[in-house]
C-alpha cells in the first residue's frame, strides 16, 4: 500500500521536524548553519509566517517528511527556501510536488516572480529547478 501524501501548511506541531529536516540537509551537505538559517529555523513565525510568507509540510501518513518555505520578497515576490526531504522520503516526488504548491501560491497572490539561490553543488536540485525554469 502506498503512503498517504499530503501538503499542509506549517503549524507549531511541525517545528521540530522543521528545524532538524533543515539542519540534516544543510549540515549533511558539508555547509554551516548560518545566523540567518538560525532566525528561519528557530522562529518561523517571525521570519517567514509574521512577514507574509508560508511554510509548507509534507506529512506521509501524518508525519511530516518535508518542507519548503515562501518568504515574501520587497517586490511583492516569493524566494522559494528552506526546501529538504527526508532521506527515506526521498524518490517520491515531494520536491516536484512543493514547487507545483509553492508555483500555485504565488500564482494566487499575482506574484511578480519567484527567485530562488542553490548552492552548484545541489546538482539534484538544480535539475529539479531546472525543470521548473529557473
Amino acid at each position: 500500500m502506498s503512503p498517504h501524501l499530503d501538503i499542509v501548511p506549517y503549524r507549531p506541531e511541525h517545528h521540530d521536524a522543521w528545524v532538524a529536516l533543515n539542519e540534516h540537509w544543510i549540515l549533511d551537505g558539508g555547509y554551516v548553519i548560518e545566523a540567518k538559517d538560525r532566525r528561519v529555523l528557530d522562529d518561523p513565525d517571525g521570519a517567514v509566517l509574521a512577514r507574509g510568507g508560508i511554510i509548507l509540510m509534507v506529512e506521509r501518513d501524518g508525519k511530516p517528511v518535508a518542507c519548503c518555505s515562501l518568504m515574501v520578497m520587497d517586490d511583492g515576490g516569493y524566494e522559494v527556501g528552506k526546501m529538504a526531504v527526508a532521506a527515506d522520503a526521498q524518490g517520491l516526488g515531494l520536491g516536484h510536488r512543493l514547487l507545483d504548491a509553492c508555483e500555485a501560491h504565488a500564482r494566487s497572490r499575482s506574484a511578480p516572480r519567484l527567485y530562488l539561490e542553490t548552492n552548484t553543488s545541489q546538482t539534484h536540485a538544480i535539475t529539479l529547478y531546472r525543470r521548473f525554469g529557473f
